[in-house]
Order: structure tokens, then C-alpha cells, then sequence
């Protein structure tokens, strides 16, 4: 039995715009073009793709060089429509044209990109949306260039890099995860070879198609002796060189990152200590260690990292490399630590994000006195607790309000609920522990909170 088409309604979608026919939509499609230029065009385009890559790339040559030599100003009402008809150009090169013939899509799609320094001059953009139009298609270029392969779509990019080097490096750069290997590896070899020193956009353009390639020395070339040895460059350098099994050079890498105490002064002063090495560098004499073959130290190294950030991450890498007891011993040594460390609240925070609630909940009833309720965790830590350990979620809950009448809040509503909450839970304890009561703690806020200022004629100027 034949299926009954669907009822014809008036709402604008495809099934129904069907049911008028091709004759009557073209009529339409006329109308429409006969009021609109930038529909008439893209008509044009339309139709040009259904005859052939050759005759749509002449048009678009055609839009292409027009947007290119304008000079009129674009104005914000405008703008929607240009970004528009950008996007709509960059569809029918990248998925018909470049489908059809994928050299005529790179170059057409080449000129499409040196569009962004006439438009950008021609147009303000004040949120950004023209650039991030380009920024968008970056990923495009790199799989049109990709399909052309490395002997044609390397010279027509070097050029484009070389002559337009301010958009483009930032174009390429931002392409280049999307580039086949082989063509990455082509570029980064055309653009290092025979050049000893490689400075500005060049460099960066280098790292990116060097991190694509996986060739680590063409990296490295990219980088001064003098920008290997700063703080927030040289353990980079390390970790990359301990990863590719260099150890002795990671070693050395890594040493001359560390921080150098200042030259003694000319006037006899004692020199400035050494910068202590930040956390990228500790990162990276880890992974220097591991490839030296220095597992004890590395796994001291891990551990020192654990108490220096109480990190649960930190923690879990250190235990993954660990035998199947020694990482039980490692997690309770870890727990205890974090049950004494200094900042009782930067331990509860580790306490918590590892699921240690016993231990947490003990750290706060023994060290009461030390909890800050500012912290902005506080309420989270409350509820995770106040089914199994009331005492120290009342305790956080008074915390809390203790902090929120340091700041001036008062009796507000918010501070009313936290109170409410921390009531109910303290009239279920069967034992408080010493805990006062909630009319005694209530006492004790009216007791700090300051009477309110009279209003003279001094502090109301």
C-alpha cells in the first residue's frame, strides 16, 4: 500500500517547499534574486558548481577579487551579511570545489584567507568575529592543503608565509594539528633549511609543524641558547628531550634552567639567592629521572611534588608506578600528611577531592580552631559530611557563618539558612563533644558583631 504524503502546511520547511515544484521555486528564486545581489551571487555560485570545478572557481575569482580591491567602508549593519557571504564562500571552496579539484579549492582558498587584512581595515570588529571566521577555518586549509599533497601545497604556502608572514604564520600555526604528517614534515624542512638562526613568527610557525612532524631537533632550532636556559622555556626543553630517550642532554637542559643566584653587587653586598625553581621544573627533573633510570629518586621526587601541592593527581601518579602493597603504605603516609599539613584547609581540600571522609571529618573536630570559613568549598564539604559525621559539618556550617559575619553580612537570609541547617544537625548529635550550644554560639555572634554607626554629619559626606 502506497505511504500517504504528508499534509501540506504553511510552515517554511523542506518537505513542504517541495510540494510547490521546481518550476514555482524557481520563479520564487527569481523574485528573490531580482531583490537581493548577495542572493543573485550566490545563485550564480550555485550554478557554476553544478557545471563544473573550472567555471566555479572563475566566479569565484570574480567575488573573491571584488571583496579584495574594495575600498568602502563596512558598516556595523553590514557586517552580519559580510561574515555571512564569508562563510557561504568558504562552504563552496572547501566541500564542492575543492572536492572537485583540490588545487583549484587551495589556491581559491589561499586568496579567501589574504581577504582578512583589507576586510579587517575596512571594518571595525569589535567582538572579534571576522578574525575568529578565519580562525575557524584554519583547520579547513590544513585538510584542503593535506589532499593536494606536499609537492604542490608546499610552495604555495611558503609563499603566502613568506610574502604575508604577519596573518599567515598565525594561520598556519593554528592549521598545523590538521596537516598530514608528510606535509608538515615538507614545510618544516623547507622553512629551517639553510637558515641557522630562526627568529619572531617564523619560530613559532616552526614549533607547531615540528610538534606535528614529531621531529624534536627541528624544535629545538626554533629556540636561542639563551631562550633554552629561561625559567619558563628550558624544563620544557628537558621534558621533551627526557621523552625521547636523550637523558644526558635533558639532564643538562635541565640544569641550565635552574634558577643562578644574582652577581655579587659592585658595591661589596651579599647576592640575591637563587630564584627556587617553579613547579614546571620539578615536573621536568621527574621526567629527566625516569629517563636517566633513577626510579628511587623519581619516586622521591613524586613524593616531594605531593607535599609541596597536595595534589590528587600528583598522589595518583605516584602510587600507578608503585607495587601492590607499597601503594597502600603510600596512600595512608599521604593521607596522614595531609591530616597535619600546616594549611589545615589546603588539607581538607586533598582530604575530601580523595574521598577520605573519616580522616577529614577527624582533622576538622581536632583543629577546630584553625578552620576558615571563607573558603568557598566550606558548604560542599558540609553536606558530603553531615550524614555520617554531623559534628564536623556543624563545625564547617559555624565556620561559615563566623566568616560571613567578618565581612559585614549579618543577619541576612543567608546567613539564617546556614544557621537553620547548622541547628538541625547539632540537636541530632547524641554526643557535641564539648560543642556549644546553638544558643550559645548565636550568643557569641551578637557579642562580635559591632553596633551599627551613627549617622553624623562626618561620615555621611
Amino acid at each position: 500500500m502506497a505511504k500517504t504524503p504528508p499534509k501540506l502546511t504553511k510552515t517554511i520547511s523542506e518537505s513542504n517547499l517541495v510540494r510547490l515544484g521546481a518550476d514555482r521555486l524557481a520563479d520564487l528564486l527569481m523574485e528573490a534574486a531580482a531583490a537581493d545581489p548577495g542572493f543573485k551571487r550566490r545563485l550564480r555560485l550555485e550554478l557554476a558548481a553544478e557545471i563544473g570545478a573550472p567555471d566555479l572557481a572563475l566566479e569565484l575569482d570574480k567575488r573573491l577579487t571584488t571583496l579584495a580591491t574594495s575600498r568602502a567602508r563596512i558598516s556595523w549593519r553590514k557586517r552580519p551579511d559580510l561574515l555571512r557571504e564569508l562563510r557561504g564562500l568558504q562552504s563552496l571552496i572547501v566541500d564542492r570545489l575543492a572536492d572537485e579539484d583540490a588545487k583549484l579549492g587551495l589556491d581559491r582558498l589561499v586568496a579567501w584567507f589574504d581577504l582578512y587584512v583589507s576586510l579587517s581595515a575596512r571594518a571595525k570588529d569589535p567582538k572579534g568575529e571576522l578574525a575568529r571566521v578565519f580562525d575557524e577555518a584554519t583547520g579547513d586549509l590544513a585538510r584542503v592543503a593535506s589532499k593536494v599533497g606536499p609537492d604542490a601545497a608546499t610552495p604555495i604556502l611558503l609563499e603566502a608565509l613568506s610574502t604575508r608572514s604577519t596573518q599567515w604564520a598565525s594561520f598556519i600555526g593554528r592549521g598545523a594539528g590538521d596537516l598530514s604528517k608528510p606535509l608538515a614534515a615538507r614545510l618544516l624542512k623547507d622553512l629551517t633549511e639553510n637558515r641557522t638562526i630562526l627568529s619572531g613568527k617564523t619560530a613559532l610557525v616552526v614549533r607547531k609543524l615540528a610538534d606535528r612532524a614529531g621531529d624534536l631537533d627541528a624544535w629545538l632550532s626554533s629556540l636561542s641558547a639563551e631562550d633554552r636556559r629561561r625559567p619558563e622555556v628550558g624544563p620544557e626543553v628537558a621534558r621533551r628531550l627526557a621523552a625521547a630517550g636523550r637523558a644526558p642532554e635533558a639532564r643538562a637542559a635541565l640544569e641550565a634552567a635552574r634558577g643562578k643566584p644574582a652577581e655579587r653587587s659592585r658595591w661589596g653586598g651579599a647576592s640575591a639567592p637563587p630564584t627556587p625553581p617553579d613547579e614546571a621544573w620539578h615536573e621536568a627533573e621527574i621526567a629527566v629521572l625516569d629517563a636517566e633510570g633513577q626510579d628511587d629518586l623519581a619516586t622521591e621526587a613524586r613524593w616531594r611534588r605531593f607535599e609541596r601541592t597536595l595534589s590528587a593527581d600528583a598522589l595518583r601518579d605516584l602510587i600507578s608506578r608503585l607495587g601492590d602493597f607499597d601503594d597502600v603504605v603510600a596512600i595512608d603516609r599521604a593521607v596522614a600528611f595531609a591530616t597535619g599539613y600546616f594549611d589545615v584547609m589546603k588539607g581538607l581540600a586533598f582530604l575530601m577531592a580523595w574521598g577520605a571522609h573519616r580522616e577529614a571529618a577527624e582533622a576538622i573536630v581536632s583543629r577546630r580552631e584553625d578552620l576558615r570559613g571563607n573558603f568557598e568549598d566550606v558548604p560542599l564539604w558540609a553536606s558530603r559530611l553531615s550524614g555520617r559525621f554531623p559534628l564536623a559539618a556543624v563545625l564547617l556550617l559555624r565556620a561559615q557563618v563566623q566568616a560571613l559575619y567578618a565581612l559585614g553580612a549579618g543577619a541576612t537570609p543567608e546567613v539564617g539558612a546556614v544557621l537553620s541547617e547548622a541547628e538541625g544537625l547539632a540537636a541530632s548529635l547524641a554526643d557535641p563533644e564539648g560543642l556549644p550550644s546553638h544558643a550559645e554560639f548565636t550568643a557569641s555572634l551578637a557579642a562580635k558583631t559591632p553596633p551599627p554607626r551613627r549617622a553624623t554629619w562626618r561620615n555621611l559626606r
